[in-house]
C-alpha cells in the first residue's frame, strides 16, 4: 500500500520510503514497517475511443437537419463499436489471462458517443464494470447550431488558413475553448482517483475508459503530455472507433508506446522528438525528465547553455559584438 498523490498529469508523487505493493502501480521501496495511509492506486490505463461512424460523418447534410448532439450512429458505426468492446476486453483482460481487472467508463453527452458506449459495453459483464459517468465537458467542439454545408465549407477553408487551434467558429468554440475544458475534466478525474470516487479495490487493475470525439481526443493528450500548439497543429484525427491506449511504465509515468508501436504513432502525426518522449515515459522514473528531454526546451530557446559560467561569457560576448 501506499500513501500517494497526483498531480495534474497523472504522475504519481510517492515518497522514497514507503512501499507499495498493489500490483496496479508497479513501484518499490525498501522500509516495510512504517504505517501507511489508505492507498490511492492510479488506474493502470486510461483509453481514449472515439465514436463510431455518424450519420454527419457519412452526409455531411445531416448537420442541417438535426443538431449535432443527436446524430446517432450508422449500422456501421454500431458495427464498429461492437468491435472495439471486443479489442478493449482483450487489452485490458490481456487476453483473457488477468482476472483482477476492473473497468470505469466517463462516456460523452452526444448521442452518438452513448450509443457508442452501450455496444461496447456489450463486451463486459456487469461485475467488471466499476461505474459510468456521462460527462458535459469532454462533449464534442462546438461548430455553432445548425451547419449550413456551403458555408461550413468557407468556414473550415479559413479555419485551415488561420490555425486549427486558436480559430474559433461563428456562435461556436475553437480548439483553445475544448482544451480548456477538457482541462478542467482531468482536474475532476485526478481527484475521482484521489479521494477513491470510484471505489476502486487496489488488488484490482483499474482502466478508465473515455468514450468522446476526435478532438477532445486530441486535446486530451495535448494536455497530458503538455505538447505545445505547434506539434497539436500537426496531430491526424482518430478513426471513428478508434482508441489510444494511455499505459502505465514502470516508473510511474503514461506513455502511448507501452502499447502501441512507432509506426502508429508515426502515422498519428507524432514527431520523432515527441515519439522518443513517449519511449522514455515507458520506462524511466519521472525525476529523469530534465536531463532526458532536452528537446522540450529547445523548442523554446534557441540554446541554452551548459553551466552559469558558459552563459555569462557568452552573453559578455554578444553586447560587445
Amino acid at each position: 500500500m501506499i500513501n500517494s498523490t497526483v498531480d495534474d498529469n497523472g504522475h504519481a508523487q510517492i515518497p522514497d520510503e514507503q512501499q507499495h505493493h498493489c500490483h496496479c502501480c508497479q513501484f518499490h521501496s525498501q522500509n516495510q514497517h512504517k504505517p501507511v495511509a489508505v492507498p490511492k492506486c492510479l488506474p493502470k490505463r486510461i483509453i481514449l475511443v472515439r465514436h463510431g461512424e455518424s450519420e454527419g460523418n457519412k452526409d455531411d447534410a445531416m448537420y442541417t437537419i438535426t443538431p449535432d448532439y443527436r446524430i446517432p450512429l450508422t449500422p456501421k458505426g454500431i458495427d464498429q463499436a461492437k468491435e472495439a468492446g471486443s479489442r478493449i476486453f482483450d487489452i485490458v483482460s490481456d487476453n483473457g489471462s488477468e482476472d483482477n481487472w476492473k473497468v470505469y467508463f466517463y462516456v460523452s453527452p452526444y448521442v452518438r458517443a452513448r450509443s457508442t458506449l452501450r455496444e461496447i459495453g456489450r463486451a463486459f459483464s456487469r461485475r467488471r464494470v466499476l461505474g459510468v459517468r456521462e460527462e458535459c465537458r469532454i462533449r464534442e467542439q462546438d461548430f455553432g447550431n445548425f451547419q449550413v454545408a456551403d458555408r461550413m465549407k468557407v468556414i473550415k477553408e479559413t479555419r485551415e488558413r488561420f490555425g486549427r487551434f486558436f480559430y474559433r467558429f461563428p456562435e461556436g468554440e475553437s480548439a483553445a475553448d475544448v482544451y480548456d475544458r477538457v482541462s478542467s475534466f482531468l482536474e475532476s478525474l485526478w481527484r475521482d482517483i484521489d479521494m477513491n470516487r470510484l471505489h476502486h479495490d487496489p488488488n484490482d487493475d483499474l482502466n478508465l475508459v473515455i468514450i468522446s470525439h476526435g478532438l477532445a481526443s486530441r486535446v486530451f493528450l495535448m494536455k497530458w503530455f503538455k505538447w505545445t500548439v505547434e506539434q497539436f497543429e500537426y496531430l491526424n484525427n482518430l478513426g471513428n472507433c478508434g482508441f489510444r491506449v494511455l499505459q502505465l511504465g514502470l516508473g510511474g509515468e503514461y506513455s502511448l508506446a507501452v502499447h502501441h508501436t512507432e509506426e502508429e504513432m508515426l502515422e498519428w502525426g507524432l514527431s520523432p522528438e515527441m515519439i522518443s518522449d513517449q519511449k522514455w515515459r515507458a520506462h524511466a522514473s519521472r525525476s529523469s525528465w530534465k536531463d532526458k528531454c532536452s528537446w522540450y526546451l529547445d523548442a523554446f530557446f534557441d540554446h541554452l547553455t551548459n553551466s552559469d559560467e558558459d552563459d555569462y561569457d557568452e552573453v559578455k560576448s554578444d553586447f560587445s559584438d
